[in-house]
C-alpha cells in the first residue's frame, strides 16, 4: 500500500511545546494500580528474516490483554468521589470496555459499556466478568458512541472516552515511557496502531519530548484509515464505513485532540491490508507462541512493509503489540490468509487439455523436487479443456509470476490469482458442482500421510484409462491430508479398481451414495 507522508506545517518550536505539554501528565499518570510494566521482547526469527532488529512491546500481556486499561484507569482515578458514586459509561469496540470495567471494579463504581453488535463475544464476556453492564448498539464504534452519549444524559453518568481525553492520552503515553526506560540503545522507529488515536498521541507526545530523533509511525488498515485521510486533508474526515476485521481500530472519526497531536507529532504512516495483518499474527506467534488480535499485529505488519520499501538493514524498530483479544473463530480465516499475506503461498487458475494423462503430467510439473501443493481443486466441466484451481508454496515475494510463466512455457494457460480477493475469499471454496460429463462417477474420500510424493503415488498407481472427474485437496497443516476424488472407471474394471485401492493402502471411504454428494455434486 502507498505510504502516506505526514508532517505538520507548524514549526519545531510549536511541536516541542505541544509534546512538552503532555510530558508531566504522562510522568504522573496513575496507571500501575491496574497495569503492569509490560516486557519489551526481541522478535528473534522475524528480526533475522528482515535483517533488522524488531522489539515487541507486549501490551497484550496486560490483565485485559490490551493497553487500554492504562488510559481508562488514569481518567477514572482523576474523577471526583461524587462522579464515581454516580457511575461511568463508555463506548468501545471491546478493549477500552474491559479497561473501564476493570478500573470501575478497582475503584468501587458501576460501569455501563456500550459496544457495537459486531464486537466478538470474547470481549463481551470479558467485560461482564469484571462486573460491567453491557449494552449492544450499532455496527461500529461511532454508532455505539452516539448511543452512549444519550445514556450518559439520561442516567447522569460520567463518560470515559476511549481516546479523545487528555487523561486517557496521558495514560497511554506511559507505554512510551516504559519503552525508553527498557531500551537504552538506539531506536530508529516505533510503530503504533491507530484507531481513534489515543495510543499514538500519548506515545508520540512522550517520545518527541524526550527522544525527538526517534520516528513515530502510525499504522492503519486500508479500510479503516480515518486518521491518515484526516492528516492528508488537514481536517478530521469521517469515513462512511469501516472494515471490521481489525475491530479494535474500526473508528469512523478520530478524536479532535488526538488529531491535533497526531498531525503535529507523528512522522509518518503505513497503511496495511488484511493479508499483511494475518501474516504478522503468524510472525508474532512463531516468535512468542502468543496470538494477537488483528489490531495488535498492525505494528508488526507495518515494520515488514516499511523495511522492505526502504531497504532498511540493521535498524531497530519497536512494534507495540497492543491487544490479544482474538475471537477464536477468526483463527480459521487468519491461518488461511497468512500464507498469502507473507507471499508464502501462490494461487493459480490453470487450463489443461481434458484428455487422459494431462492431469498427471501437470502434477509432475509441480510435484516432488519443485514445491509443495497446498490446494488442488478440479471438476470436469468441458470435453476439451479442464480448469484447475491450484495453490503452491513459495519461498519469496514475487515468485508467483515466475511460476505462472513456467506453466505457460509448458503449454498450460495460467492466471495468477495470488492477489485476487474474489479467488481468495470465495472461488477457492466453490470449485465444483454438478456436471453432465460426470456420468458413472464413483466418489472416494482418501486419507494419506502429508509428505512429499503422496499425491504423485496416488496418480501413478491409477490405471491410465480411468478418468479423474473431481479432485479436491487443501493442506490443513495436519499430519494427514484428505482428498476427495471422483473416478470414472469403465464398466468391467471393478476388479482392477479394487486391486488399485488395496495396493494404494490409503484409508478410504466410498461416498457415491452419500446424500450430500447426490444433492450438490452428482
Amino acid at each position: 500500500m502507498p505510504r502516506s507522508k505526514s508532517r505538520s506545517t507548524s514549526g519545531n518550536g510549536q511541536r516541542d511545546a505541544l509534546a512538552m505539554s503532555y510530558l508531566q501528565r504522562i510522568l504522573t499518570a496513575k496507571v500501575y494500580d491496574v497495569a503492569i510494566e509490560s516486557p519489551l521482547e526481541p522478535a528473534t526469527q522475524l528480526s533475522r528474516r528482515i535483517g533488522n532488529r524488531v522489539l515487541l512491546k507486549r501490551e497484550d500481556q496486560q490483565e485485559v490483554f490490551s493497553f487500554k486499561l492504562r488510559g481508562a484507569y488514569n481518567k477514572m482515578a482523576h474523577l471526583t468521589p461524587e462522579q464515581l458514586k454516580r457511575g461511568v459509561i463508555c463506548a468501545s469496540a471491546g478493549n477500552h470496555a474491559q479497561g473501564v470495567a476493570l478500573s470501575a471494579k478497582r475503584l468501587g463504581t458501576q460501569a455501563v459499556i456500550v459496544m457495537p453488535v459486531t464486537t466478538p463475544k470474547l470481549k463481551i464476556d470479558a467485560v461482564k466478568s469484571f462486573g460491567g453492564e453491557v449494552v449492544l448498539h450499532g455496527d461500529s464504534y461511532s454508532d455505539a458512541y452516539a448511543h452512549a452519549l444519550e445514556l450518559e444524559r439520561e442516567r447522569g453518568l460520567t463518560f470515559v472516552h476511549p481516546f479523545d481525553d487528555p487523561y486517557v492520552i496521558a495514560g497511554q503515553g506511559t507505554v512510551a515511557l516504559e519503552i525508553l526506560r527498557q531500551h537504552q540503545g538506539p531506536i530508529d522507529a516505533v510503530f503504533v496502531a491507530i484507531g481513534g488515536g489515543g495510543l499514538i498521541s500519548g506515545v508520540a507526545a512522550f517520545i518527541k519530548a524526550v527522544r525527538p530523533e526517534i520516528k513515530v509511525i502510525g499504522v492503519q488498515t486500508v479500510d479503516s484509515d480515518a486518521m491518515v485521510r484526516s492528516v492528508r486533508a488537514g481536517r478530521r474526515v469521517t469515513l462512511h464505513d469501516v472494515g471490521l476485521f481489525s475491530d479494535g481500530t474500526a473508528v469512523k472519526t478520530v478524536g479532535e485532540e488526538t488529531f491535533r497531536l497526531t498531525r503535529a507529532l507523528v512522522d509518518d504512516f503505513e497503511v496495511v491490508d488484511t493479508d499483511a495483518v494475518c501474516a504478522a499474527i503468524k510472525d508474532v506467534f512463531q516468535d512468542t507462541r502468543s496470538i494477537l488480535e488483528p489490531a495488535g499485529a498492525l505494528g508488526v505488519a507495518a515494520i515488514k512493509q516499511y523495511a522492505a520499501r526502504h531497504a532498511c538493514s540493521g535498524q531497530t524498530f519497536v512494534a507495540i503489540t497492543c491487544g490479544a483479544n482474538m475471537n477464536f473463530d477468526r483463527l480459521r480465516f487468519v491461518a488461511e490468509r497468512a500464507e498469502v499475506g507473507e507471499e508464502r503461498e501462490a494461487l493459480f487458475a490453470v487450463t489443461i487439455p481434458e484428455e487422459r494423462g494431462s492431469f498427471k503430467r501437470f502434477c509432475e510439473l509441480i510435484g516432488p523436487g519443485n514445491r509443495q501443493v497446498t490446494e488442488f481443486n478440479y471438476r470436469i466441466s468441458d470435453t476439451k479443456i479442464a480448469q484447475i484451481f491450484v495453490g503452491l508454496s513459495t519461498s519469496k515475494p514475487g515468485e508467483s509470476a515466475q511460476i505462472a510463466a513456467r506453466f505457460q512455457k509448458q503449454g498450460f494457460a495460467t492466471v495468477d490469482l495470488t492477489h485476487d480477493e474474489l479467488a481468495k475469499s470465495h472461488v477457492r471454496h466453490m470449485v465444483g458442482g454438478r456436471s453432465e460429463l460426470a456420468r458413472d462417477e464413483r466418489l472416494y474420500r482418501f486419507i494419506f500421510p502429508e509428505r512429499p510424493g503422496a499425491l504423485m503415488r496416488f496418480l501413478s498407481s491409477m490405471h491410465p484409462d480411468w478418468n479423474i472427474s473431481l479432485f479436491h485437496y487443501r493442506n490443513q497443516g495436519a499430519d494427514y491430508g484428505r482428498i476427495l476424488v471422483g473416478l470414472q472407471v469403465p464398466r468391467g474394471e471393478a476388479k482392477a479398481l479394487k486391486t488399485f485401492l488395496e495396493q494404494l493402502d490409503y484409508p478410504f471411504v466410498e461416498e457415491t451414495t452419500n446424500p450430500v454428494y447426490r444433492l450438490f455434486l452428482r
